[in-house]
C-alpha cells in the first residue's frame, strides 16, 4: 500500500512539472532571447515575411494563402485528434471498472474508485483545451488570410491589427499542440504512475532537441 501511495503521489506531479517547467523555461528563453528558440526564429521570419507581402502584390498574397494553408491543415489535424481521442477515453470510460480486475498490480498504481476519474478526467481536461485552442486558432488563421487579401481595399484594417491576427493563430496553434502532447502521457496514467513518468522524460527531451537545436544552426549560420 505504500509503493502504490507512493507512486502516485510522487511520480505524477514530479511529471506534470517536468513539462510545466520545460515550457516555463522555454517560454522565458523566448522572452529573453527569441534568436534562442525556434519559435523565435520563427516568429522573426514571419514578420519580416508579413511585412514583405503587405506591399500589395497580387502574387505575393496568393502565395500568403498556400502558405498559411498548410498550417491550417496542421491545426486542423490537431483538433481532430483532439477531439477523437477524447471520445474514445469517454467511451473506455464506461468499461473501466469492468476491466480493472487486470490492472491489480502494484506497479499500475492506485485502483481505488477516486483515483479513476482523476486519471480519465485530467487527460479529457488537456484534450478538450487542446481542441478549444486548436479551433480558434483556426479563426483567427482565416480572419488573417482574408484580411491579408484585403489589405488593398479601402475598407482594409491597419497592418499592425493584421498582424496581431496572424500571431494570435499561430500562437494558439502551437499550444493547442502542445497540449495535445501534453496530454499523451497523462493517457498512460491507466497503466500506472511510471509510464507517465518516462513519456514525460521522453516527450520533454523530445521537444528540447526540437525547440532548440534548429536555433543552434540558425544562430550558427
Amino acid at each position: 500500500m505504500g509503493l502504490i501511495l507512493y507512486l502516485d503521489t510522487f511520480l505524477i506531479p514530479f511529471s506534470l512539472f517536468l513539462t510545466f517547467g520545460y515550457h516555463a523555461y522555454l517560454w522565458q528563453s523566448f522572452k529573453q532571447k527569441p534568436s534562442s528558440t525556434k519559435f523565435g526564429v520563427e516568429k522573426l521570419r514571419r514578420k519580416a515575411w508579413f511585412g514583405d507581402i503587405k506591399q500589395g502584390d497580387d502574387k505575393k498574397g496568393m502565395l500568403a494563402v498556400q502558405s498559411l494553408r498548410n498550417t491550417l491543415m496542421t491545426t486542423i489535424l490537431t483538433a481532430s485528434m483532439a477531439i477523437l481521442v477524447n471520445l474514445s477515453l469517454a467511451a473506455l470510460t464506461n468499461n473501466t471498472y469492468n476491466a480493472s480486475r487486470h490492472f491489480n498490480s502494484d506497479v499500475f498504481g492506485s485502483q481505488s474508485a477516486r483515483i479513476y476519474p482523476l486519471k480519465y478526467g485530467s487527460a479529457s481536461l488537456f484534450l478538450l483545451v487542446s481542441f478549444l485552442c486548436s479551433s480558434m486558432a483556426l479563426g483567427y488563421l482565416i480572419d488573417a488570410n482574408f484580411l491579408i487579401n484585403a489589405s488593398c481595399d479601402e475598407f482594409s484594417s491597419s497592418p499592425v491589427y493584421t498582424q496581431t491576427i496572424f500571431e494570435r493563430g499561430f500562437a494558439l496553434a502551437l499550444i493547442g499542440n502542445r497540449v495535445l502532447c501534453i496530454s499523451f502521457p497523462l493517457l498512460l496514467w491507466m497503466f500506472g504512475p511510471l509510464p507517465v513518468a518516462v513519456s514525460s522524460a521522453a516527450l520533454v527531451w523530445a521537444l528540447y532537441g526540437l525547440d532548440f537545436a534548429v536555433a543552434g544552426k540558425f544562430n550558427a549560420n
